[in-house]
């Protein structure tokens, strides 16, 4: 049987997530994706940010199924400089208001989304 400390050893590492908080107020545990590699994934919710400013914020779907957010995705991919990948829950009303909440989000200092 492996120890404990093996198996963290071998296993793959979690990203460190981070917080912002939405316009809502509401928190979200956001976790970081290299930017150089950046690639969306049919079922995820992205948020693309220049430093602290959210650049844009949706999914696959939004940008093969609506110009207007395509547009801003491209915009957003010469401007920003980090992508977090956004946990959701699956039904369509609760990823609109996220999107919405994100959109005007900013990063928390000093909390821990450990």
């Amino acid at each position: 049987m492996a120890s404990l400390a093996e198996r963290r050893i071998g296993g793959p590492a979690r990203p460190r997530q981070v917080n912002w908080r939405g316009r809502s107020g509401r928190f979200y545990a956001l976790t970081p994706e290299r930017f150089d590699s950046f690639a969306l994934a049919t079922d995820g919710l992205y948020l693309l940010a220049r430093g602290t400013v959210p650049m844009w914020v949706g999914s696959a779907h939004d940008v093969i199924n609506d110009a207007a957010s395509r547009s801003r995705f491209r915009l957003a991919l010469e401007a920003a400089d980090r992508a977090f990948a956004v946990e959701t829950e699956g039904d369509e009303v609760s990823l609109m208001t996220t999107v919405w909440d994100l959109e005007g989000a900013e990063p928390v200092t000093g909390l821990s989304a450990a």
